[in-house]
């Protein structure tokens, strides 16, 4: 499964631009993306809601995971992996765009 560690560099953390402009650059990915912190749940990455309330702070750990069987048909598990990178960096932005 390919999986991303990242830190959320927003001084407020994934909340509203932030949290608006990660979810956004997910979508565009047009992968299932999932973010948890270490030992919490999953949620879908993909979901203003999940994402804002799941309380993901200023320089909380996080884990960017797309499950093997939810890869659109000609996806790459290494074109996956090189998404969520891009994602990553998208979270370590200091402040969203």
């Amino acid at each position: 499964m390919p999986e991303q560690k990242a830190f959320v560099a927003a001084e407020i953390g994934l909340h509203a631009r932030a949290a608006a402009v990660f979810v956004r650059a997910v979508t565009e990915t047009g992968l299932r993306v999932t973010i948890r912190k270490p030992g919490g749940p999953a949620v879908d990455a993909r979901s203003l809601l999940e994402v804002m309330t799941e309380d993901f702070n200023h320089g909380c750990e996080v884990f960017l995971e797309v499950a093997p069987n939810d890869l659109p048909d000609g996806f790459s598990a290494q074109e996956a992996a090189n998404a969520l990178g891009r994602l990553s960096a998208v979270l370590e932005a200091p402040e969203a765009r």
